[in-house]
């Protein structure tokens, strides 16, 4: 029954949910303050890169 309940959460739970969830993990995971100002970093070049396909003709 548990593993039932979680494969339903697991297939219920939306996109944006799933990735802020892998995202605070990762920060989570930090040593210390550099490091996680480091993974802040990082995370905010990744977000800065991605955009729609519709505006790859605009870069």
């Amino acid at each position: 029954m548990y593993l039932l309940s979680r494969l339903f959460l697991f297939l219920t739970k939306s996109s944006d949910v799933a990735r802020k969830e892998r995202e605070e993990a990762y920060l989570a995971e930090s040593a210390d303050i550099y490091d996680l100002e480091f993974r802040m970093r990082k995370l905010d070049r990744e977000k800065a890169g991605r955009h729609p396909s519709w505006m790859n003709h605009y870069g």
